[in-house]
Order: structure tokens, then sequence, then C-alpha cells
């Protein structure tokens, strides 16, 4: 009896030996797949804000609550389960769907560049002065998540592809969790700053008035400042993943000329080489990224025209 029992408890040391090295291999491969997604996760955070502005302050965090959840529905049902059905059965389509995504990336990223610069009209002019229900406030946010959770989910897929299934579809799921808790909670956190700033300023200590007065003149230099990061985000994950993906399709001239350039400032410059180097890399990816997203804009732009001008024509 006592040998069965210490056998068993042999048998049970060892199972949870196992359980704590896969727990930590997902860890590990979730924090790994994580840093790779980080440019994504922050255009997302960067983006979301937008929709809750103009909203009445009570509505902000039960909007950003049901974008939040709508993201979680994204990632888990929708994005999650065909992602790892093509890591499983045709693996060589995950780097044209990434490609596909930072078409779109560089795409909105362009956009609102040559907007800001006066060169294209925007899109949104005649949409002014309208009130927007939460409804379709909502909608708009969840699909636009749609784009970037699958962004996020396939550059982790794409980090943890040579884990077991079980092991990447965990690591998968500890990935989307955590992106979206990080991101709803910094958009809260910044939609929400004016309110505690007000709110501190409204307290007896002369301290507690002075931040507060401060995060209130700070935010809209925060969301300006979100809203640029945003589009280097863009720009910068998109063009890397069109980089990257035309090089692991075999036109290897782009990124071998980003690489090696990456490589000089890399071994020229010592102890700082290693975020120079990324700097440098990052630089030609929002370059590229800005180039590509332009060739796609006018294009976009010319078929809207062409098919406006076939309505009109139409109508007469």
């Amino acid at each position: 009896m006592a040998g069965g029992l210490v056998a068993l408890l042999d048998d049970v040391a060892a199972l949870v030996k196992v359980t704590a090295a896969s727990l930590d291999d997902i860890a590990l491969g979730a924090a790994k797949a994580s840093t790779k997604a980080m440019g994504v996760v922050v255009d997302d955070a960067a983006v979301t804000p937008q929709y809750v502005e103009g909203i009445s302050p009570k509505r902000e965090l039960p909007i950003i609550w049901k974008i939040a959840v709508g993201s979680i529905r994204n990632k888990l049902v929708f994005i999650l389960p065909v992602a790892l059905l093509l890591s499983y059965f045709a693996p060589w389509a995950l780097t044209p769907i990434l490609m596909l995504g930072g078409a779109y990336l560089v795409f909105e990223g362009a956009e609102k560049l040559l907007e800001a610069f006066g060169w294209i009209k925007h899109h949104g002019a005649g949409e002014a002065g309208k009130e927007r229900d939460e409804k379709s406030i909502i909608n708009s946010a969840v699909r636009t998540d749609l784009v970037l959770s699958a962004e996020i989910l396939v550059i982790s897929l794409n980090e943890v592809a040579h884990e077991p299934f079980l092991t990447r579809a965990l690591i998968l799921v500890v990935v989307a969790v955590m992106m979206t808790v990080v991101v709803y909670g910094a958009v809260a956190l910044i939609v929400k700053m004016d309110d505690i700033g007000l709110h501190m300023a409204a307290k007896p200590r002369k301290l507690s008035q002075k931040i507060g007065r401060g995060l209130v003149k700070a935010m809209p230099i925060i969301m300006s400042v979100l809203s640029k990061v945003g589009v280097v985000a863009m720009l910068w994950v998109g063009g890397h993943l069109l980089l990257v993906g035309m090089d692991e399709l075999g036109w290897h001239a782009p990124y071998g000329f980003v690489h090696h350039v990456e490589e000089l400032v890399h071994h020229a410059t010592g102890s700082a080489g290693a975020v120079l180097g990324w700097c440098v890399n990052t630089a030609f990816s929002c370059v590229a990224g800005f180039i590509m997203g332009a060739i796609i804009t006018v294009i976009v732009l010319g078929i809207q025209k062409l098919r406006n001008k076939g309505k009109v024509e139409a109508a007469h």
C-alpha cells in the first residue's frame, strides 16, 4: 500500500513538473508573440479613442466595454480557429494573409498622411456634424478591430508556428485575452483621463488641483500624439510585413537592402548598435509602407472615381 502511494505521489509530482513546464512554455511563447505584434497593438490603442469623441462621458466606458467584447469575440470565435486551421493544413497561406493585412495597414496610414498634407480629400468630411448612434460606433470600431486583431494573431502565430498544435492554440488564447485587456484598458484610461483631471482639480489640496489641471491641459496633446503614433505604427508594421513577405516569397532585393543597411549600422555603432539598427529597419519600413500605401490609395481612389462616374452616367 505504502509503495503504491509513493508511486502515485511520484506520478503526481511528475505531472506537476510537466504542467509547470508547459505553462512556462505557453507564457514564454505568449510573451515572444506579443512582442512581435506590439506595433499593431500600439496602432489599435491609438485608433480606438477616436470612436468615443463627442460622446457623453457617462457612455464612454460602456461603449469601450462593448467594443472590447466585440474584439475578444473577433479573436476567439472568428480569427483564432481559422488561423489555427490554416497553420495546420495550409501554413503557406500565412505569409500572403500577413501581406494582405500589411497592405490594408499601409493603405490606412498613407491615406491619413495624404489627407493631412491636403493632397486628397478627407472622406469623412461629408459626415461632419451628424449625430452618431452608439450601435453604429460600436459596429464600426469592431470592424476595424477585426483587421487589427487578425494581424495581431497571425503575427503571433507566425512566431510560434514551430510549437505543437495544442501549445500553439493555448498561446494564441493567452495573447488574444492579454492584448484585448491591454488595448482596451489603455483606451479606457486615456478617454477618462480628462475626467480624472477634473475630479482632481476639484479637490481642496493645491497639489491635486495642479496635477488635475495639468492632466486636462495635456489630454489634447496626448490625443494628437497618439493619432500620429497610430499612423506611424500603421506604416511601420504594414511596411515591415510587406517587405518580409516579399522576401519570403522570393523577391529578396527590397528587404535584403534594408537588412544590409541595418547590419552596417548595427556593427558601426557599438553598444547602441542594436537600438540604432532597429531604428533604421523601422524607418525604412515606414518609408516603404508610405510608398506602397500611397500607390494603393491612388488605385483605390481611381476605382472609386470611375465607379462614381459610372453611376452618374447611368443616372442620366
